[in-house]
C-alpha cells in the first residue's frame, strides 16, 4: 500500500487506473478498491481526488509564475472549468482567490497548530528580494524563538523507512519507540542519521489521513531491511535550522520558519518533502527532555 500511496502522488498528472494501481500493489483486480478502502478509509476515487486538490493548493500557494491552467493539468485534471469546480468545493474560494490570499491566510496560522508539515506555502509577494548565497546565514527572533537559517545543499541519501498515518503530535514520538527503534537495534544500526518527513498540511489534510515517514539511513552494503521500504531521498537546496527546546516547540519553530523567514528571504520552497533531520543519541536531553534536531525547507528561487 505504501508504493500504491508513493506511485499516486508521483503521477498525479496522469491517469490513474484501478487496475494499474493493483498491479503495483501485487493485489488482486478483484479485491484492490475493497483493500484500499479498508487500509485508508476512503475510496480511491476520493483519495485522488483529494490528493490532486491538496497538491494543486501547494503549488498556487508557491507563486504567481505557474498559471491555474497548468496547475490543473499538472494535477491531473483535464480541464481548468473542472478543477475550478472541484477546488471551489473542496476550499470554499476559486484557485486564484487562494493564490492570492496566501500571505493573510500564513499569518493567521495559530503558532503550534502544525507539526510536521508539508512544504508550507511560499509568499508570491517575494519579487525583488535579494537571493540568499551558499551558507548566507539569517539571525531572526519572533518572541522567544530564535533560530538561524542556513542555505545549504543536501545529498541524496537512500533511507529505509516507515510510514505512520494519522495525526501529527504525541503519536509521532511513540510511531518512533514502539515501531522504528526495535527495528533499528534488530538490525544493528545503533546511531544512523534519522529523518521525519510529514508530508501533509493538517490545515487541508484531515488530521486521521496525515503521512509521516519515520526514515533511517543506510550504509551502502546495507541489505537486510525486513519490514522496512527503502528509498533515496532527493538532494538539493535546503533552508536548514537547527532547533532545540521541547517537544511541543517545534510546531512553532516550523510555523516561524514557514510565516516569518521564508517570506523575506527571496526564496520559495518547491515539491521536495521537509526534513526533520537528527541522531537518536543526541536527539533528547535526558534531564531537560528538550529536543535537538535541523528543520530543513526544500527552496528554490522566485
Amino acid at each position: 500500500m505504501t508504493r500504491v500511496l508513493n506511485y499516486i502522488d508521483a503521477h498525479l498528472d496522469q491517469p490513474l487506473e484501478l487496475a494499474q494501481l493493483a498491479d503495483v500493489a501485487n493485489f488482486s483486480r478483484f479485491h484492490f478498491h475493497r483493500i484500499f478502502h479498508a487500509w485508508m478509509g476512503e475510496t480511491l476515487g476520493d483519495y485522488l481526488r483529494r490528493r490532486r486538490l491538496e497538491k494543486a493548493a501547494f503549488r498556487l500557494s508557491c507563486g504567481p509564475v505557474e498559471s491555474v491552467l497548468e496547475t490543473a493539468l499538472a494535477t491531473g485534471f483535464g480541464s481548468g472549468e473542472a478543477f475550478a469546480r472541484a477546488f471551489k468545493t473542496k476550499f470554499g474560494c476559486t484557485p486564484t482567490e487562494w493564490r492570492r490570499d496566501t500571505p493573510q491566510r500564513l499569518a493567521a496560522q495559530a503558532p503550534g497548530r502544525h507539526s510536521n508539515p508539508d512544504q508550507l506555502l511560499g509568499n508570491p509577494d517575494q519579487a525583488g528580494q535579494p537571493l540568499m548565497r551558499d551558507d548566507d546565514v539569517s539571525n531572526n527572533t519572533t518572541g522567544n524563538l530564535t533560530m538561524e537559517v542556513v542555505i545549504t545543499d543536501l545529498p541524496a541519501i537512500r533511507v529505509a523507512y516507515f510510514r505512520h498515518i494519522g495525526p501529527y503530535g504525541p503519536g509521532i514520538t511513540s510511531f518512533w519507540r514502539t515501531v522504528v527503534a526495535p527495528w533499528m537495534q534488530s538490525r544493528g544500526l545503533d546511531a544512523p542519521l534519522c529523518i521525519g518527513i510529514g508530508y501533509d498540511d493538517p490545515s487541508m489534510t484531515p488530521a486521521d489521513k496525515c503521512r509521516y515517514d519515520a526514515c533511517v539511513a543506510l550504509p551502502e552494503d546495507f541489505t537486510d531491511t525486513g519490514a522496512a521500504d527503502v528509498t533515496t531521498l532527493p538532494g538539493g537546496r535546503y533552508a536548514r535550522a537547527a532547533f532545540t527546546g521541547q517537544p511541543a516547540g517545534i510546531a512553532d519553530a516550523w510555523t516561524w520558519m514557514t510565516r516569518n523567514w521564508l517570506p523575506s528571504s527571496g526564496l520559495q520552497c518547491d515539491d521536495r518533502p521537509c526534513l526533520e533531520i537528527f541522531r537518536p543519541e543526541t536527539a533528547v536531553d535526558p534531564v531537560t527532555g528538550a529536543m535537538r534536531c535541523d528543520l530543513c525547507i526544500p527552496v528554490r528561487p522566485l
